[in-house]
Order: C-alpha cells, then structure tokens, then sequence
C-alpha cells in the first residue's frame, strides 16, 4: 500500500497512537499531522492542526488522507469539506482490512448492547477449540495493532465503526438493536443504518443473529437472504451450553443470549463444542459490565457500560430476589425512561438514585408508576452514594446501572464505574463489615 502524501489524524486517542506506529512501520518518512477537538494531542512524532486551520490545509492540499478516530462523527461538516477536496477518509479498522483482511478469517460482531461480551466469549471459545484467533476493536487492540499475527480475528464494533467500513467479513454478528448514540449519529434511523451497515451490503458473508436481533423487523431487512444465516444450535447443544453458563460467571438471561450466539459464531467458523463449553468455564465479567463486589453485607454491583434503558432492565433481571438500590441517569441522548420505570418495583427496586441529566426524567417516570419506592435526585454521584449510606436498611444490593452515558460528569463510563466502586469501599466496607 502506498501513501502519497500527508496525513491528518483526526482525534488522538488510543487508535491514532496506533494508526501513527502503522505509518512509521510502513512510511518512515510520511509527514503526519493530528488534530482533536478537545483535550490534548500529543502523539510523537506527528504535528498538531488546529481543527480551525483544517478547511485552509485542504485548499493548499496540506493534506492527502484523512484517518477519523471512532469517537470522532462522520457527520462533522469538515468532512463533507474534506469530501469536496478529494480528501479521502479512512479508519484503523478499514486500513487493517485493507492491509491484512485477506488472508485470514475476520468475524465482525455488533449490537447495541453485549458486543464486547459476545467477542470475548466467541475468542474464548475459539482458543479453547485450538484456532489460532486474535481479539481487536472495542475490546483487546486496535485492529492495526493486530496486524496479521493471527489466522483468525475477532473484531467487536461500534456503531461508529460499522458506519464507513469498507470491507466485507466472512462472518458478522448482531446481539440486539435499540436506539443509541443519536448525538453522533444525528438520528436514530442513521444510528440503526450506519449500526446495519456491517451486513446490508452485496457480497457473500455468514450472519448470526442474537436472541433480540433476530425478532427485528430492521435487521431481517438488512440481512436480506436468510440463507446468510449460520446453522442454529441443536436442542442439545441449547441445553450443554445453558448448563455451562448455570456454573459459570455468566450472569443474566441477556449473558446466556450471548454465550448462545457466541456458540452459533464459532461452531460456524470451525471451532468445537469442547471449546465452546470450556470458553464459558473460562469466562470472567469485564470490567464495569455486572461486575460485582462484595462488601460486608451488600452486593455491589458496577455496571457502568450501561448506557441505555433497555441495559438496565437487563441488569436488574440478573438479580432476582435482591433488594436493589439502582443509580440511573446521565449524559442526555434522548433515552425514554417510561417502560424501566413500571418494571422497578417487580424487579426488586426498593430505592432509587438518579444523576443528572436524564435523572429528572427517570425520577419523574419512577414516581408516576412506582410510588413506592424511595427516590433521591442527588446532584452527582457523591452525593447520591452518602444518600444511600443513610438508608442502608433499605436494600442488599446496589447496583449502578445508569441507562445513559457519562460525558456530563465523567470522561467516561469506565472513570464513572472506578469512581463508584472506590465509593462503596468507603462508604459501605467500613459501615458494614
């Protein structure tokens, strides 16, 4: 492959430190600058430009490609600018498959929610069979970082990611579709075609459909033929694997959805059954998905990648028989707290703590529908915590689950669930043990 001429990284996160060694390797001498819309952009040997010099850069022809990090839109209007140039942009995902796709089995798994625990499993599964697989994009590294060092990959993907790939894998996944990342996407309907563009395309792939997915009108619709589907499990396959999941840390009925379709994906790409049984065994929560902790008499439960009300409704349905104190609310992205809010109290819900923004509307909702339980709209996270330390009577498990992102008060969600458990510790560890 070759580059003509100067590139522009657009955001400065964990793939534009990748993308930069990717060039160094294979154009030691390419002049690479790097723009971010906020925060810092220090990546060695790279030149910052300002996102204000951008639409003067692209008149001189400063700049011949232009490689967007995920979190950064595609909607942005610098790059309709850029389009009007003849500036390509492209991604670290689709210069790994332009570089390395190939020769080797690329399955691409999405959704709404549980891609990355889906991922994880399906690598899992796919090592415990004996295939020689790598993990990339979401979870594990950035896909140039993988390069070719494995016969078979397994790419997790955002929405953001799905949106402009430009290469076709052998076999995509889907766990589920609901309304998310709208301040991205624009729309809900872009957030969903740009979400189904990993399959609604001509080519010859494999599919596989989660539980959820597979009743969605939108999905049967981008998958065209269902002959793409793979061959679903055999009842007795079913019952092994919902057997493995009873003993594993699986938790949840969303997590044995996963665990199934994570089956179909590998048994399709040549793994074993012996493999799928022993990725399950195998299996550890991820970091801030039901990851849980317990201190003295409470389960503490950290589940801060929950970003929309269909996440929470998850969350709480793997606790049954708990006294849940929930934390809910967040970054605004539209989400519609009605349905979550009649489903509290049959789920065990017995006190409420809502963050702002989106609190007030889950607040409001809880009220109307469940008045019975205990609500505080607490002003941040702190506040909501040294609430619930007060009322400790009132539940055995807490669990954070805010149905909404965290860009309001935290970078992210992973700072946002450290921040909660390091909380806990204090206020519940020494309270109750």
């Amino acid at each position: 492959m070759q580059f003509d001429g100067p590139v522009l990284l657009y955001g400065a996160g964990r793939e534009a430190v990748s993308t930069r060694r990717f060039f160094a390797e294979r154009a030691p001498g390419l002049k690479v600058y790097v723009t971010a819309d906020s925060g810092t952009a220090d990546i060695p040997d790279t030149e910052f430009m300002a996102p204000a010099d951008l639409p003067a850069a692209f008149a001189q022809r400063k700049i011949a490609l232009i490689v967007k990090s995920p979190g950064v839109s595609r909607y942005k209007p610098i790059f309709a600018e850029a389009a009007a140039a003849a500036i390509p942009v492209t991604s670290n995902l689709n210069l790994w498959g332009r570089t390395y796709g190939e020769d080797r089995t690329v399955v691409a798994i999405t959704g709404t929610k549980g891609k990355s625990t889906t991922a994880t499993l399906t690598h899992l599964m796919l090592d415990r069979s004996g295939i020689d697989v790598g993990l990339a994009g979401n979870v594990g590294l950035a896909p140039l970082d993988i390069a070719d060092k494995h016969a078979l990959v397994v790419l997790e993907l955002s929405s953001y990611q799905t949106a402009d790939m430009d290469f076709l894998p052998d076999l995509a996944a889907i766990t589920n579709l609901y309304p998310e990342h709208v301040d991205w996407h624009g729309s809900v309907d872009r957030y969903y075609a740009d979400k189904l563009h990993l399959v609604d395309r001509d080519g010859n792939l494999a599919v596989a459909l989660g539980a959820a997915a597979r009743g969605n009108a939108r999905v049967a619709q981008a998958v065209r033929d269902h002959r793409r589907l793979v061959t679903p499990l055999t009842p007795e396959q079913e019952i092994a694997i919902e057997s493995a999941a009873a003993n594993s840390r699986l938790r949840g009925a969303h997590n044995l959805d996963n665990a199934r379709l994570a089956a179909e994906i590998t048994l399709a790409v040549g793994g074993t059954m012996d493999g799928v049984l022993q990725g399950i065994a195998a299996f550890r929560p991820l970091p801030h998905r039901l990851e849980e902790h317990v201190l003295g008499r409470v389960i503490v439960v950290d589940d801060s990648i929950s970003t929309t009300p269909e996440a929470t409704k998850a969350a709480l349905a793997a606790y049954p028989g708990r006294r849940i104190a929930l934390i809910g609310g967040g970054h605004e992205r539209e989400q519609d707290y009605a349905e979550l809010a009649t489903l509290l109290p049959r789920h065990g819900v017995t006190t409420l703590v809502t963050l702002p923004v989106t609190g007030e509307r889950l607040a409001c909702a809880a009220r109307d529908a469940s008045p019975s339980i205990a609500i505080f709209e607490a002003a941040d996270l702190e506040a909501g915590m040294v609430w619930l330390a007060g009322e400790a009577e009132r539940f055995d498990t807490i669990i954070l689950s805010p149905g909404a992102p965290s860009y309001n008060q935290f970078r992210n969600f992973e700072e946002r669930g450290t921040r909660f458990i390091e909380l806990s510790r204090t206020l519940f560890a020494e309270k109750q043990s």
